[in-house]
């Protein structure tokens, strides 16, 4: 017989885990090409700020700040967010997996 196990804590990266990673070079290079960015500028401002943010110690706004809106630009914000939320796509396996280590 299969002994139960109480899970009481599970520590993880959302990012890669239960969603693609949306942020990853290659999307970067999609953001530059659609909103017409520097796409080495947005590197290396990227490279600047991600850690950081990452931490928790920078919101998506001030991200964003830093590394698109330094300068004015023909989009929001809003728009530009949306477009790089869009490019997270779910693990539909990993989600249901760690549905049932939660439910048991």
């Amino acid at each position: 017989m299969k002994e139960k196990t109480n899970i009481r804590y599970l520590f993880m990266d959302i990012g890669s885990v239960l969603f693609t990673n949306g942020w990853l070079h290659e999307y970067r290079k999609r953001a530059a090409k659609k909103f017409h960015l520097n796409t080495e500028e947005l590197k290396r401002r990227h490279n600047q700020a991600f850690d950081t943010y990452e931490e928790g110690k920078l919101t998506i706004a001030e991200y964003l700040s830093r590394v698109v809106f330094y300068e004015k630009r023909l989009f929001t914000p809003s728009r530009f967010r949306n477009f790089m939320f869009a490019q997270s796509k779910p693990y539909p396996k990993m989600i249901e997996l760690i549905r049932r280590l939660i439910n048991g």
